[in-house]
């Protein structure tokens, strides 16, 4: 029987990193790679593997994050609080446990941003570039229609 080759899954673009890390952010329960890539076929229609996956630092931090936050997580969960019902009550602790985990993540890729922008800063400086040369604006962009110039006669 002839092997079926199976199609390539699309790249990961910036909205997709978005998606799986919003989808970490509010994970609850067990949490495996392989869970993981179910969840994101399930979500973005597409099959990933664990490798694809981990090269993109954001979803590994984010998977690191998450796998950190469920470990720490106390196994019971409290039902129901100060006059709301129990499902209130559930839904408020889902959302409060999504925020946790984004506002996680979120510090962890500020300080990876913030350490590129000291490396970036010390190469600058070592090619002489100031803070006062790299801090110019950009140059405007026209975004009015292209005058054309009236074309010369030619002379036969």
């Amino acid at each position: 029987m002839p092997k079926q080759s199976k199609s390539r899954a699309r790249n990961l673009g910036d909205e997709d990193l978005e998606a799986i890390s919003r989808l970490l952010d509010g994970w609850d329960g067990k949490l495996s790679w392989e869970l993981l890539i179910e969840a994101i076929e399930t979500r973005l229609k597409a099959r990933y593997t664990r490798q694809a996956l981990s090269q993109h630092a954001r979803i590994k931090l984010a998977f690191q994050l998450t796998k950190e936050r469920l470990t720490g997580q106390p196994r019971s969960k409290q039902q129901g609080s100060a006059g709301l019902g129990a499902t209130e009550a559930q839904a408020l602790l889902e959302r409060y446990q999504r925020l946790e985990g984004e506002n996680a993540r979120l510090k962890a890729e500020n300080e990876r941003l913030l350490e590129q922008f000291v490396v970036w800063a010390y190469n600058a400086s070592n090619r002489g570039l100031d803070a006062r040369f790299l801090s110019q604006p950009l140059p405007r962009v026209d975004r009015d229609q292209t005058k054309l110039r009236p074309s010369r006669p030619s002379k036969l």
